[in-house]
């Protein structure tokens, strides 16, 4: 008889009205060979050798591609802002309340609801500003037209353009200055 591709021999004997049963088994061990195991550890090597490398270098470029995203955001809803503001840019002392909020067209008379009423119908164009992700400022929300210890984000309010509040030396892994992006 075969039992999972192996021989196993039984012989059933009856003798003076007893059954007896001899069971023979002629099968190699259980477990793995010694080489099966170094096969198995080299091919675990060579897979740790290629995947390794490749996650530390998505994880040390995370913090980039979050600034990027973040940015991306914070550019769409300006230029959003503007469009619908007469060409008008967010100010920088209101750009929280100015992005997040219901506006009337002129930007003033911000809301969480809005109002057909007292024309406050324009907005929010994001829900609320992002933090920034790399840096000495990690972590800060706050956007002025001037370096602070809470920002993490310069706009010009004449021009519309917002950077990161990061120094020369903060840089990707290209070498690329965060502020540049």
């Amino acid at each position: 008889m075969k039992i999972m591709g192996r021989q196993v021999t039984i012989i059933l004997k009856i003798q003076d009205g007893e059954q007896q049963m001899n069971y023979s088994r002629k099968t190699r061990g259980g477990g793995f060979s010694l080489l099966e195991l170094v096969i198995v550890v080299v091919i675990i090597g060579v897979i740790s050798a290629i995947a390794i490398p490749r996650m530390t270098r998505g994880a040390s470029n995370a913090g980039a591609t979050a600034l990027r995203a973040n940015l991306a955001v914070l550019r769409n809803a300006i230029e959003i802002y503007r469009a619908e503001h007469q060409g008008a840019f967010p100010s920088a002392e209101s750009f929280k309340q100015q992005l997040t909020m219901y506006t009337k067209a002129d930007g003033t008379n911000w809301n969480v609801a809005p109002d057909t009423d007292t024309d406050r119908i324009y907005g929010p164009y994001i829900r609320a500003v992002p933090m920034l992700p790399v840096g000495a400022r990690k972590s800060q929300v706050g956007v002025a037209a001037a370096d602070g210890a809470l920002i993490g984000w310069i706009y010009d309010e004449v021009t519309g353009v917002i950077t990161s509040n990061t120094t020369s030396q903060e840089v990707d892994i290209n070498g690329v200055r965060y502020d540049s992006y």
